[in-house]
């Protein structure tokens, strides 16, 4: 395991653990034909937010609250499923760096039947090697359920999917106007009316003590298929929790703080992922909000981890 990852955790960041900032990635593919996926959402531009005035995690520089231009762009109404990335891998015979070097992260509670020893990352030791976890094996036995996020992909593997549909990663102003839903400085996707542990589910996140018992009381203990809960105000699904979302963007700290500038160093090359996973919950890991924001390395494969395609608009019938 990466000798990073309690250090990573210890000083703020979230719940998975980094690989190495080498990047591994054997084939990008070239850009492909243009395939808008058909439920992509055309999103306006105009004036937008980025940020919040109300920063829960400083250490993740969240905030200020400013004011952005966005250009008009479309944004896959859903996480990429693992039926459309079967369908990449099909036609392109891509081979994703957790199925390289043979192994990924999984969660503890999620570990196969039959498995009960397996090496955990010191300071984090939810997070379990698991020799065989791949995106079409999330546990390295289990086999994928189409409707569902296809998780266990790098920044790098994320990357070469969207240049095969034509498209690319979000930036984070595009995810954050894209996941604000026309609503403004609003915390969440659908307002701010905040998640809990009894009766308000708008997402699929944590219930319950945070590593050790998830309650599951939003239906699902592990990923939730991507058209579930109640889409946004751009029609957009689980912009919120599910799966950590991968970016075009590094993960950039601007403080000249000391342990900032230290924390930045053990983080040199990594990418930026938003929204939150199924594992996040406000008492451990409070980044299921839209300024939240968290980083890996580009060649990181966990069990929480995938990504939606954006594509530029290139005239105004586009």
């Amino acid at each position: 395991m990466n000798s990073d990852a309690s250090m990573l955790l210890a000083s703020g960041a979230c719940c998975a653990p980094p690989g190495s900032t080498t990047d591994r990635a054997a084939m990008i593919c070239p850009q492909g034909r243009r395939r808008v996926a058909k439920h992509a959402v055309r999103i306006p531009g105009g004036s937008g937010c980025l940020g919040t005035g109300r920063p829960e995690l400083t250490i993740d520089e969240e905030g200020p609250l400013r004011e952005t231009r966005i250009k008009p762009f479309r944004i896959a109404a859903t996480a990429v499923s693992n039926e459309e990335f079967s369908q990449f891998i099909a036609a392109t015979g891509y081979v994703t760096e957790a199925e390289r070097i043979g192994w990924s992260f999984v969660f503890w509670s999620d570990l196969p039947d039959g498995v009960s020893t397996t090496q955990a990352v010191a300071g984090a030791e939810w997070w379990r090697r698991v020799d065989g976890a791949r995106w079409d094996r999330v546990d390295g036995a289990t086999a994928a359920d189409p409707s569902h996020p296809v998780v266990h992909i790098s920044w790098n593997d994320a990357r070469a999917y969207a240049r095969w549909v034509g498209g690319r990663l979000p930036t984070e102003p595009e995810w954050e106007h894209a996941a604000r839903g026309g609503l403004g400085d609003v915390r969440f996707s659908w307002g701010d009316r905040e998640p809990d542990d009894r009766t308000h589910f708008p997402c699929n996140i944590w219930q319950g003590d945070f590593p050790n018992r998830n309650d599951a009381l939003d239906g699902y203990s592990a990923t939730a298929p991507v058209r579930s809960y109640e889409a946004n105000g751009y029609g957009l699904y689980n912009m919120m929790g599910n799966v950590w979302e991968w970016t075009a963007e590094p993960f950039r700290l601007k403080s000249l703080k000391k342990s900032t500038r230290i924390r930045v160093a053990h983080m040199r090359g990594f990418k930026l992922l938003k929204g939150g996973s199924f594992l996040c919950h406000k008492s451990y890991c409070y980044r299921y909000r839209i300024a939240a924001r968290t980083g890996s390395s580009p060649n990181s494969t966990t069990s929480h981890q995938g990504f939606r395609v954006v594509w530029d608009i290139g005239n105004s019938a586009d």
